[in-house]
């Protein structure tokens, strides 16, 4: 838990700033305290608040100011008082920023302060100002002996939590990269380097009870000055024998590292863990650093992943850290035995009736694991001595399936040559074995040569195949060769709540915020609710993940309206989800980009179309919404460009601008510089998909690069997976396939806006599971009213120059009611109303044309009555009338 701040009125003649923890009445330079939230309990005497405030009558006047500062402990979501104390305190005009300090305890260490969370609360005037949460945390080797002398280096109580097993650096943008995407590196380039990231890696060895782990990083220069500083807090959970987290400092634009020495110190419990000397030079090398442990003189490489001494256990105690999975990873475990067994015989001299088997079947719902697991199997594998290498290579029907004749064949063989020596994961697999009676489908041709491959192939490959439960039986089927080949079948359940919820918990830590106890709480009770209407394409841990980054999302746009230029929020309220985040949630940041500034000319004339718009007003409030969050991005330094996530779902009847809104946020997207080029490109099926075999993803592929930088709009999306008996094949579904994954693969670098019919929409999102957890918003566009209708209607005749009369005007009224009232699947919306002015407009002119005299030139034309009396306000006839005037 983090601080929690509320300001107190604008007449009062502070403004709050800071409330902080320690328990070391040691000075530091600047009048800094070790402040920290997590302390060993044998460690501790008393537990000091440090309340600051800035002095708004600084060099006007001294002023008196009554503080209460009152400590709580948090016992299963309720509090108990510790102490409160009231401290009144003479303000100083001379001085800027006002500090009072005040502790509990008891001055023998260990007696007082038991184990558990607490928190400061800080009360001026009776007004609560701010808070701040820390944590009591007791080994459980029990108090140190009191003849215990640790001498030098760190003391041995912070031994009692965890070891220190391995240590790693890499570069990286502001949020992170993923694991696969790691270069570890122990040199770094001055021109390329933005972010430097440590990855540790520690063995708990405070296994019985959870506590909080609080670590302190420093990256200092050669001459010992404090290049950065970052601190981390993380729960380690009971049971919990692997605690990996990572640590970075830097910017997001490269030459903030000067060519110099540095030593990243790694501090807890106020004792120094290790430090990591780095150089930055003209260039990156990789590899690992050489650490240097407290108390030694000689460096040292920590890396676990060096495999050539890791045991069997050590990848199994890797495998078991992974949240879930029990069943998995018993099985796993099991078959790794079986085959420790098979190769015991085989030294000894055993007849073997068939070789070790390694391919398997995963099958599960999304977001279940899969992935990860078969990266794990890889490297237990290698360990074993069935493969040489152990990576894993991921692919699905577009990297295996060629586009034309006799492509497929030599497509699929370098996929299986580039895995040889790991693992070849395919998900989707069952995309390979289409339903339909298409002989000609190159999928199969992929089947067949996987089962020769796994049959009597160059060996040193495993061959993972994945996807729903049901499907993988019928892609079993599909083939008599393959059942055979695959002897092992995993069954990935979905996640229970309590695991979703721990899941939660690494998330956010992957994201950068902590949500408060009453924010968690809400986290968690969605979960379920998501858990309990669950269906097969509930998305697991990718449906978590979504859920914390639009917290994430909720928290920038509170925290914006309140302060639009940010230097009011401390870096504990820029990364505390609140309850109020979690409850708006209505549905990062990549490489360096290009420096794109608003164009406020593009931006307001985009505004302004927007604004002009008849209706959708739940829509408008989302894209101003973006607008104001865009620049309160750029005003607190962050990048833009890419950092949003906006693939969008339009749904709604005809007419209702979902076309016209897609072009909108093109110019929004260019205007703001979210997007690179800002352009839009209008597809639909036909565009999509090709006429023949093989040809659907590649044309997918070369309008998706034509979107790049900018919007892909598809129109009645929902025509890509509907099909008919009467084809020859289906090709809608290929180019689904290559659309999601160019939507995960390239995300950020375009956006795809689907549109179409809600009822459409909602069986297109469920044809195929990764199509809802793809999309991040969904804009709902709503039939106009009548009263709506007429003002389209208006603008539409002002923009031909014409002009009703009031007995017209009152006709068409009536008529556009009784066209809403009795509307169904035909009915256009504006469209509609675009046809009858234009039908209004034929008849006013026929009508004019027949009489001797003309309106003169550039004169209003007069709509009469007799113009639209031809629209009937009659059931019998909207059928015919409809057809008359092409709806």
């Amino acid at each position: 838990m983090l601080e929690r701040k509320e300001q107190p009125t604008t007449s009062a003649p502070f403004k709050f700033k800071e409330l902080k923890v320690y328990n070391s009445t040691e000075y530091l330079w600047g009048n800094h305290k070790k402040y920290r939230q997590v302390f060993d309990r044998y460690e501790t005497a008393y537990i000091y608040a440090e309340l600051s405030v800035f002095n708004k009558r600084f060099d006007e006047s001294d002023w008196s100011l009554r503080v209460n500062l009152k400590c709580y402990r948090v016992r299963e979501k309720e509090k108990s008082e510790v102490c409160s104390l009231t401290v009144d305190k003479e303000v100083s005009k001379f001085d800027a920023v006002v500090h009072l300090r005040e502790g509990w305890g008891n001055q023998k260490k260990g007696t007082f302060w038991k184990a558990g969370t607490y928190f400061w609360e800080a009360y001026i005037d009776g007004q609560r100002v701010g808070s701040k949460y820390f944590y009591i945390i007791q080994s459980q080797n029990g108090p140190p002996d009191a003849d215990d002398n640790p001498g030098p280096g760190k003391p041995r109580i912070c031994d009692d939590y965890l070891e220190l097993t391995s240590v790693k650096l890499y570069e990286g943008p502001y949020d992170d990269v993923t694991v696969d995407d790691r270069v570890y590196l122990k040199a770094f380039a001055s021109q390329d380097t933005r972010y430097v990231y440590l990855e540790l890696e520690f063995r708990n060895k405070q296994t019985e009870y959870p506590w909080q782990l609080e670590l302190f990083t420093k990256f200092v220069n050669e001459s010992r000055e404090l290049k950065g500083h970052i601190a981390r807090l993380q729960q380690v959970d009971a049971g919990q024998e692997i605690i990996k987290l990572t640590a970075g400092w830097g910017a997001a634009n490269p030459n903030l590292w000067r060519e110099n020495a540095y030593t990243a110190d790694i501090i807890f419990l106020d004792s120094l863990l290790v430090s990591v000397p780095f150089t930055v030079g003209d260039e990156a090398q990789p590899g690992f650093p050489s650490v240097v442990l407290p108390g030694k003189k000689r460096g040292m490489i920590l890396n676990p992943e060096v495999e050539q001494d890791a045991t069997f256990e050590d990848i199994m105690v890797r495998l078991d850290a992974l949240i879930g999975l029990q069943e998995v990873k018993q099985q796993l475990r099991d078959h790794a035995v079986y085959i420790q067994f098979q190769q015991l015989r085989q030294e000894r001299g055993f007849a073997m009736d068939t070789g070790i088997e390694v391919h398997s079947v995963f099958s599960g719902n999304p977001g279940t694991g899969k992935t990860t697991v078969a990266r794990m199997m890889g490297k237990l594998y290698k360990k074993m001595g069935l493969l040489s290498r152990g990576h894993t290579v991921v692919a699905d029907r577009v990297d295996l399936v060629g586009e034309y004749i006799g492509q497929t064949a030599p497509k699929t063989r370098e996929v299986i040559e580039s895995a040889r020596g790991g693992v070849l994961f395919i998900d989707e697999a069952y995309a390979l074995a289409r339903s339909n009676d298409d002989g000609k489908d190159f999928g199969r041709e992929v089947i067949e040569i996987l089962v020769k491959e796994m049959s009597n192939g160059a060996g040193d490959l495993a061959v993972v195949v994945a996807g729903y439960t049901e499907e993988m039986k019928r892609f079993l089927d599909s083939n008599t060769g393959l059942k055979s080949r695959f002897k092992h079948h995993f069954e990935f359940r979905n996640f229970l709540p309590q695991e979703l919820s721990r899941i939660a918990d690494y998330a956010a830590r992957q994201l950068g915020v902590t949500p408060t106890l009453e924010a968690k709480a809400l986290i968690d009770e969605t979960i379920t609710l998501a858990f309990r209407n669950r269906d097969r394409t509930f998305g697991n841990a990718r449906y978590v993940h979504d859920l914390l980054e639009k917290a994430k999302v909720q928290m920038a746009l509170r925290l914006m309206r309140s302060d639009e230029s940010g230097v009011s929020h401390s870096n504990d309220a820029l990364s505390t989800i609140e309850l109020q985040d979690v409850v708006a949630i209505k549905s990062v940041l990549k490489a360096e980009r290009p420096a794109i500034p608003v164009n406020e000319q593009l931006l307001k004339a985009a505004l302004a179309e927007l604004d002009e718009l008849v209706g959708m007003e739940n829509v408008k409030g989302q894209l101003h919404e973006l607008v104001r969050l865009v620049r309160y991005y750029r005003k607190t330094g962050r990048d833009v460009l890419n950092a949003f996530h906006l693939h969008t779902v339009l749904v709604g009847n005809p007419g209702t601008g979902k076309t016209t809104i897609a072009r909108i946020l093109a110019l929004l997207y260019s205007a703001l510089g979210i997007l690179e080029r800002g352009h839009i490109i209008e597809t639909d099926r036909q565009g999509l998909v090709a006429g023949y075999v093989g040809q659907t993803a590649e044309k997918t592929a070369k309008v998706i690069e034509k979107a790049i930088g900018g919007v892909l709009f598809i129109d009645e999306a929902y025509a890509l997976t509907q099909t008919k008996t009467s084809q020859r094949g289906d090709f809608g579904d290929e180019a689904i396939q290559t659309l999601l994954k160019r939507m995960e693969d390239q995300r950020g670098q375009f956006y795809v806006c689907v549109a179409g019919y809600p009822d459409n929409m909602d069986s297109f999102l469920k044809a195929n599971p990764g199509l809802s957890s793809r999309f991040d918003k969904i804009l709902r566009f709503e039939d106009y009213s009548p009263a709506q209708l007429s003002e389209i209607a208006d603008r539409m005749f002002r923009q031909q120059k014409a002009q009703l009369t009031p007995s017209a005007r009152t006709h068409l009224t009536r008529y556009l009611e009784f066209l809403y009232k009795f509307r169904d699947a035909y009915f256009g919306n504006a469209r509609t109303v675009r046809q009858l002015v234009i039908d209004i407009m034929r008849r006013h002119d026929l009508r004019k044309a027949e009489q001797a005299s003309t309106t003169g030139k550039g004169g209003t034309l007069r709509i009469l009555k007799v113009d639209v009396e031809h629209l009937k306000l009659d059931t019998k006839e909207l059928s015919i009338q409809r057809k008359r005037i092409g709806f």
